[in-house]
C-alpha cells in the first residue's frame, strides 16, 4: 500500500512547497521508490486555464490535456514522470462535480455538506491509482488558515485518522524570518504556524524551515519543544544558488533519512550522481550566451517557467551559461530603432506563446530582424505563427496578412480551428464558445521532413509533443510560404495542421505550434533547446 506525504505551508506564501515536494520525490526516487506528486489548488476556478498569466503564472499543461499549475513542472522535470490530469486538483473541480451529482439525484435527497461530501471527495482524489506506487507527496496550495483550504487540511486529518499515522506524514514548510534590527532568527512565526495547523486537528512530523541564516542548534531544539516534533525533525532549509541544488542540500540536511525514519523504513544511500552532474554543469559552464526572450507578459517571470528552465537545460546540454534578456514586445512597436539597439546584442531571439493582439507586431517586427540579420530563431505557438505572418508580408508577397484572433482580415495565414483530430476521436468547438479547456490541448504526433533541420535535431521523422493553442497556421497559404523560403517540415500526421516551419536558408530559425518547454528536464533537455543554445554559442562566437 502506498504511504502518503501531505505537504503544506505557512506564515507567507511562495515559500517553495513545490519546489520541496519534487525535490523530496527526487531523493525518494535516488533511493529506489516509486513516487507520483499530486498538488491540491483550494481556488475556485476550474483549472488556471483561463487565468491571467500575472494572477497564476504559467499554465503547465500535461500530455493527457489537462491545464494545471505551474507546480506540476517542478514535479516532471525533478522526477521524469510524466503527470496527469488525475494529480492536480481545484476546489471549483470538486464542487462542479458534486453540485452535478446533486442535480442528478445522485445522493438520493441527502443534505449535500463540506463533510462529508467535499472532504470524501477530496479523499477519493489522493488515494486514486496508487497501488503500485510507493509514495505519494500531496501539496496543499496557499497556507494554513486560508478559508478556501480548510475542506483540504480536514480531509488530510481523516486521511492520517483512517490509514494510520504509519502510513502517512505531514511535513509543514514555514518561515524562520531574520529580523536585521535584532541580528537574530525569530522562530516565532513557525511556532504560530504549526498551532494553526494542529489546531485544524494535523499534528506536523516534519518542518522545513525556510531561513536566510543557518538555523542555529539553540534555535532547532527551540522549535522542536514548541511544535512538538524531534530536534532531527526541524530541517533548515536555506536559499540554493539554484533550484536544482535543492535535493543535495536538502540531503545533506537530512530530510529524505528524516521521512524514512518516520515510515519506519530503510534504504540503501540514495545515488545523487545525476544531481551532482546536473549542478556541476550549471555551476561551471564554459561559455555563455545571450538570449533575447521578445513577449508579452515579461513583468512576471513565472509566466513563462517552462521556457526558463528550458534554455537553462540547453545551457547545460552546452555546458554553457545562458544570460535571459526578458524584452517586452510593445516596445517594438515604437521604431527600428529600439529593436536594433535592443536585438543586435543577442546570440539568439526566442518569441514564445501568448494570446490577444497586444504585442504581436512587435514579435513579428522580432521576427524579421532574426531572419534578416540571419540570428538563430525559436518560436514557440504564437511564435511560430508571428513568423509565417512575417514571412507572408515581407517574403510572400501578401502585405495584408494576419491572424483572426485579431480580429476580421481578408488573408487569415493564422485562423481559429473548429474541428480536429485527436486520440480520442473527432473535436469540435465553436467560434464564441467557452474558452475554458476549448483549446487543442495536450501531447499530438507530427511527421517531419526526411532531411530537414528538425528531423536531424530529433533524429526521427515521428514526434509527440504537447500543445495549447486554438488558432493554427492556415495550410492553405502553405504553397505561397514555401515559395518565400519558409519550410513546411512537420505536419499533422493527416497533413492539415502544419507543426514545424523552418527557413533552410538561415543558420537556425525554428517556428513550432506547440510547447517543447514542457517536456525538457534537467537531465533530459528537450533538443530543440540544445539545438538552439548550440546555435546561439556559435553565433557568439562569430561576434
Amino acid at each position: 500500500m502506498a504511504r502518503f506525504i501531505f505537504i503544506t505551508g505557512g506564515v507567507v506564501s511562495s515559500l517553495g512547497k513545490g519546489l520541496m515536494a519534487a525535490s523530496l520525490a527526487a531523493l525518494l526516487q535516488a533511493r529506489g521508490f516509486k513516487v507520483r506528486i499530486r498538488k491540491f489548488d483550494p481556488y475556485l476556478n476550474v483549472d488556471p486555464g483561463t487565468m491571467s498569466p500575472y494572477q497564476h503564472g504559467e499554465v503547465y499543461v500535461t500530455d493527457d490535456g489537462a491545464e494545471t499549475d505551474l507546480d506540476l513542472g517542478h514535479y516532471e522535470r525533478f522526477t521524469g514522470v510524466s503527470a496527469r490530469q488525475a494529480d492536480n486538483i481545484t476546489s471549483g473541480r470538486i464542487y462542479r462535480d458534486i453540485i452535478a451529482k446533486e442535480r442528478r439525484g445522485d445522493y438520493l435527497g441527502a443534505t449535500v455538506q463540506v463533510i462529508p461530501h467535499v472532504t470524501d471527495a477530496i479523499k477519493s482524489f489522493a488515494q486514486d491509482d496508487t497501488d503500485d506506487l510507493d509514495f505519494i507527496l500531496c501539496e496543499i496550495g496557499g497556507t494554513v488558515g486560508d478559508i478556501e483550504g480548510l475542506p483540504f487540511v480536514e480531509a488530510i486529518r481523516q486521511l492520517r485518522n483512517e490509514l494510520g499515522r504509519e502510513k502517512t506524514c505531514s511535513v509543514h514548510v514555514t518561515l524562520v524570518p531574520y529580523i536585521a534590527a535584532a541580528g537574530e532568527l525569530k522562530t516565532k512565526p513557525t511556532q504560530h504556524s504549526v498551532r494553526e495547523l494542529t489546531g485544524l486537528g494535523v499534528q506536523p512530523d516534519i518542518l522545513l524551515c525556510r531561513c536566510e541564516k543557518p538555523l542555529p542548534d539553540s534555535d532547532r531544539a527551540k522549535i522542536a519543544l514548541f511544535c512538538n516534533v524531534r530536534t532531527e525533525a526541524v530541517i533548515p532549509a536555506l536559499d540554493a544558488p539554484s533550484i536544482y541544488a535543492v535535493p543535495l542540500q536538502y540531503h545533506a540536511e537530512g530530510l529524505d533519512a528524516e521521512v524514512l525514519r518516520h515510515f519506519g523504513l530503510s534504504s540503501p544511500d540514495p545515488d545523487l550522481s545525476r544531481w551532482d552532474d546536473i549542478v556541476d554543469r550549471y555551476q561551471k559552464p564554459e561559455g555563455e550566451v545571450t538570449i533575447g526572450v521578445v513577449g508579452k507578459y515579461v513583468g512576471l517571470p513565472d509566466a513563462y517557467k517552462s521556457l526558463n528552465e528550458a534554455l537553462v537545460h540547453g545551457g547545460m546540454a552546452n555546458r554553457v551559461k545562458v544570460n535571459i534578456r526578458w524584452i517586452d514586445a510593445e516596445i517594438f512597436e515604437k521604431g527600428d530603432s529600439e529593436i536594433a539597439a535592443l536585438l543586435e546584442p543577442m546570440h539568439g531571439i526566442l518569441v514564445p506563446g501568448g494570446f490577444g493582439e497586444r504585442g504581436t507586431e512587435g514579435k513579428i517586427a522580432s521576427v524579421r530582424f532574426a531572419r534578416e540579420h540571419k540570428v538563430p530563431f525559436l518560436g514557440i505557438c504564437l511564435g511560430m505563427q508571428m513568423a509565417c505572418v512575417e514571412a507572408a508580408r515581407n517574403t510572400a508577397g501578401i502585405a495584408g496578412a494576419s491572424s483572426t484572433e485579431f480580429g476580421d482580415t481578408r488573408e487569415p495565414v493564422v485562423g481559429i480551428i473548429t474541428e480536429w483530430m485527436s486520440a480520442e476521436g473527432l473535436q469540435k468547438r465553436q467560434a464564441g464558445g467557452e474558452l475554458g479547456g476549448t483549446m487543442r490541448l495536450g501531447a499530438y504526433e507530427a511527421d517531419l521532413v526526411k532531411g530537414s533541420r528538425v528531423a536531424d535535431i530529433y533524429g526521427t521523422t515521428t514526434i509527440s509533443e504537447r500543445h495549447r493553442h486554438r488558432y493554427e497556421v492556415n495550410v492553405a497559404y502553405r504553397d505561397a510560404l514555401e515559395r518565400g523560403g519558409l519550410l513546411f517540415s512537420g505536419m499533422s500526421p493527416d497533413g492539415l495542421l502544419p507543426e514545424i516551419v523552418e527557413r533552410p536558408d538561415h543558420p537556425w530559425f525554428i517556428g513550432v505550434q506547440f510547447h517543447p518547454e514542457l517536456k525538457s528536464k534537467p537531465f533530459d533537455p528537450h533538443p530543440l533547446f540544445a539545438g538552439f543554445i548550440e546555435a546561439a554559442l556559435r553565433q557568439a562566437r562569430l561576434v
